[in-house]
């Protein structure tokens, strides 16, 4: 059997079920694109709590996971060859599990590296800009005077949903028919800019067409519905 306690991370926050994969993160942008694909996959998983509001990301136990300190990371007692396997950053921890189920990414050696070409757009553009919009749109960032920055991160947060809006014109999802990835990795982020950041307004999110629609019909899916609110936060 699995001896979790090989890991530190699992004597802070134990395995109630050390047979399932362990997910430590919190219900932000980032935090749901592993919990929503989860629940996508039907993978048998248990949850942990991370609260960032506390540092516990910074706790020797979390960074003996991930040296990087952020949510999400998983530890899968069932890895390649049957080794455990500890994993951080989402978009490696989505590839990871969609090659491990078979699911939300084609086989199709062409639309693979397009899926995964969207993945890492999110991932290197519309992550940090989004978030950096709403560092200085709701966050911190409100109080300095100088309001440059602002801008600049304002200005990119509307281009890059301009250019999802040009991708998705005549498409239901990212890669056209077929739901993957992509789309999971970046519902999370599109969906703060209107609620969460409250930047809708300050990026023209209301004049967009395609983009609002794509989200309506990736939040209507159950599994979305479920991933977004794991694990709770903390009250």
């Amino acid at each position: 059997m699995f001896d979790s306690t090989a890991f530190p991370i699992t004597t802070r926050w134990p395995a109630q079920h050390p047979d399932r994969l362990q997910l430590y993160s919190l219900p932000t942008p980032n935090g749901v694109k592993v919990s929503i694909m989860l629940e996508e996959i039907g993978l048998p998983y248990e949850v942990h709590l991370i609260d960032i509001g506390k540092n516990e990301t910074w706790t020797p136990e979390f960074l003996a996971l991930n040296p990087n300190g952020k949510i999400p990371s998983i530890l899968d007692p069932n890895g390649p060859d049957g080794k455990p396997l500890a994993l951080f950053e989402s978009g490696a921890i989505l590839l990871y599990l969609a090659e491990k189920t078979g699911k939300f990414l084609s086989k199709d050696p062409v639309t693979r590296i397009e899926t995964l070409q969207w993945v890492f757009f999110q991932m290197a553009a519309v992550g940090p800009m989004f978030g950096q919009l709403g560092f200085f749109h709701k966050f911190a960032g409100r109080a300095y005077e100088d309001k440059r920055p602002l801008e600049r991160y304002r200005k990119e947060s509307e281009r890059l949903l301009n250019v999802l809006e040009t991708r998705l014109e005549g498409r239901d999802w990212i890669m056209g028919d077929e739901y993957s990835i992509a789309d999971i990795a970046l519902l999370g982020w599109v969906r703060a800019i209107p609620t969460f950041y409250g930047a809708g307004e300050l990026v023209g999110y209301d004049k967009l067409k395609n983009v609002p629609a794509w989200l309506a019909r990736g939040i209507s899916r159950d599994a979305v519905q479920r991933g977004l609110n794991i694990p709770a936060r903390p009250q």
